[in-house]
């Protein structure tokens, strides 16, 4: 059995967290999460240690002293994935704004279709967005495109946050090398697996907007993304990326 962990970071999020772990927790496929929490001064961070007691073993938390960026944390939780051996790393919000039943399509993606990164894609299948402003959808959407005209990448949703890593890409690209550390960090961490090689599958998901808390999402998030494009692609120009399968076999 392959031993899957979901990485959710954390800022505020006292009115989803009992939920959305209880979610994870009772799904058919074993996830275990770990939340990496930003300073929480709503007592996130409490709460988890609460469920602790409940999902001993499975619920695992990181506590930081003040936000950090989305980036950091997820690199901070792809280290513990990686020096505690779990095989699948996955990304979720913790807003439901991820349907939790769809790490299962996730996870399948890769086990039955041979993904190396799996993406739940609000694009693949026309635009599946839920309670969004017609402004934000069509930033978002048009980004997606920006991205895919300036990079080339085979990937509707470019900026999608709700994925499954192999372990593999984690050793391979070593996200600590990522520049970015806010919304482009998606953006570049889709971008260098592809350029390693790997295989990146989309799987349609219906993406709804939180109905609880408070959105973390601005119109700086989405310039950081927008600009920070251009770098990422011609800093590109300069780097070799090794095929991951040509190293493999060499």
């Amino acid at each position: 059995m392959h031993r899957n962990l979901v990485i959710i970071p954390t800022y505020n999020e006292s009115e989803n967290i009992r939920e959305i772990t209880a979610a994870v927790m009772g799904l058919s496929v074993p996830f275990e999460l770990l939340i990496v929490d930003d300073g929480s001064p709503d007592g996130t961070a409490q709460i988890v240690q609460e469920l602790q007691q409940q999902y001993e073993g499975r619920l695992h938390l990181i506590q930081r002293e003040g936000k950090l960026g989305l980036g950091t944390a997820y690199i901070r939780g792809f280290q513990f994935a990686l020096e505690n051996g779990y095989d699948y790393i996955f990304e979720m919000d913790a807003d439901f704004s991820h349907n939790p039943n769809d790490l299962i399509q996730l996870y399948r993606a890769c086990v039955d279709q041979g993904a190396d990164l799996s993406i739940g894609s609000r694009y693949i299948k026309g635009v599946n967005v839920v309670n969004w402003p017609m402004g934000r959808v069509l930033m978002s959407y048009f980004a997606s495109i920006y991205v895919r005209l300036v990079t080339g990448i085979p990937v509707m949703d470019t900026t999608a946050g709700f994925k499954c890593y192999s372990r593999k890409v984690l050793e391979t690209i070593d996200p600590e090398k990522i520049r970015f550390i806010g919304y482009a960090f998606q953006i570049e961490m889709k971008f260098t697996a592809w350029k390693h090689g790997f295989k990146i599958v989309e799987v349609p998901i219906i993406f709804t907007e939180r109905a609880k808390g408070s959105s973390k999402m601005s119109k700086g998030i989405f310039k950081e993304a927008v600009f920070g494009v251009l770098e990422m692609k011609i800093r590109s120009l300069f780097r070799k990326y090794q095929p991951y399968r040509l190293s493999q076999s060499e």
